[in-house]
């Protein structure tokens, strides 16, 4: 059968008008882009600190990057709860995040029921960010010049040697008394209102040692005011890289960071995990963000979400041993 013009013409007409369906019709179901609006970021402690920091550096890079304003919201107060719970308790739709550290690991336990919401149920992981060491110091006169010897002094007089802390139930507290429960000694906890305070007071050796950040403590060091033992992190901090680690320093399984992680509202889709997980990596990955942290002492983390997932109940898992076991409560 000929072919002619007409049909030619019928056929191009038809399919033109399988071309101009508008696109609302022809991709019905399709998810919006994301992300269409601003976005909130919580950070559940006062503005300032280390948390913010990272959290200011991170909101900043997703506008720049996404378009769209992300806006911080520091809502401070019960160690991290309250903006925590803001978050936990709002749509699970990408657009209101939290920040993490490890005091929300702490606090599972030492909180427990008076916490609103559950730490491992009621949010979506999206990445660790960073994580920063702590270190061990001691009273330049304290006859240790290493973790070794502070291990033999204790026990060879259970209870003699004493540390300082922050206050009872905090992360400086708790990596005392997990370094005391590995070594199987006994260690005097010596409380105060505030890291800076207990600092003073082993340095002027009314306390034998404690632990803390190396970017408060560095200054003292390098003046020998303080003496510098060990970090805290399972590998050597890239700030104190002749510095050993507690595990090298000869105890087994000890691995205690600082660490600040994002979350999003349990039920938020997997899409939208995966794209903000796939850019806060790019980010972590920028030179700039990683000389910004280092200046504090830490250094970026990154990784999938399911991997902050499963550090995250490790975590949890970690302090509820330990605070269990050394029958820590509330102060």
């Amino acid at each position: 059968m000929a072919i002619t013009s007409w049909t030619v013409k019928t056929v191009f007409l038809a399919l033109a008008s399988f071309s101009i369906v508008p696109p609302a019709l022809g991709q019905t179901g399709a998810a919006p882009r994301y992300p269409s609006k601003p976005l909130r970021l919580v950070i559940p402690f006062s503005p300032g600190g280390g948390t913010d920091i990272v959290g200011r550096m991170l909101a900043q890079k997703l506008t720049e990057a996404w378009g769209q304003q992300v806006v911080v919201d520091n809502k401070a107060g019960a160690n991290g709860i309250i903006g925590a719970d803001i978050v936990a308790k709002s749509p699970p739709d990408g657009y209101t995040l939290c920040m993490f550290t490890a005091s929300h690991s702490v606090n599972v336990t030492l909180q427990g029921v008076q916490q609103p919401y559950d730490l491992i149920r009621d949010f979506s992981p999206v990445a660790l960010l960073a994580v920063q060491p702590y270190v061990l110091v001691a009273r330049p006169t304290l006859p240790a010049r290493s973790v070794g010897d502070v291990i033999a002094l204790a026990k060879a007089k259970p209870g003699a040697v004493s540390f300082g802390s922050s206050g009872v139930g905090g992360l400086i507290h708790l990596s005392s008394e997990l370094f005391a429960s590995i070594a199987k000694i006994k260690l005097t906890h010596v409380p105060y209102k505030g890291g800076a305070q207990a600092m003073m007071d082993v340095v002027a050796g009314n306390v034998d040692m404690m632990f803390t950040s190396l970017n408060q403590s560095s200054s003292l060091i390098d003046s020998g005011r303080l003496r510098l033992l060990a970090v805290t992190t399972v590998k050597r901090s890239p700030a104190a890289p002749n510095v050993p680690t507690m595990q090298e320093a000869g105890v087994p399984g000890y691995a205690v960071e600082s660490w600040y992680g994002m979350a999003a509202p349990a039920g938020t889709p997997a899409s939208i995990i995966g794209a903000l997980n796939r850019e806060v990596n790019r980010i972590l990955n920028l030179p700039e963000v990683s000389e910004r942290m280092a200046t504090d002492g830490a250094t970026p983390a990154g990784g999938t979400a399911a991997e902050f997932g499963k550090y995250l109940r490790a975590e949890v898992d970690k302090w509820r041993r330990t605070i269990r076991s050394s029958g820590i409560t509330p102060g």
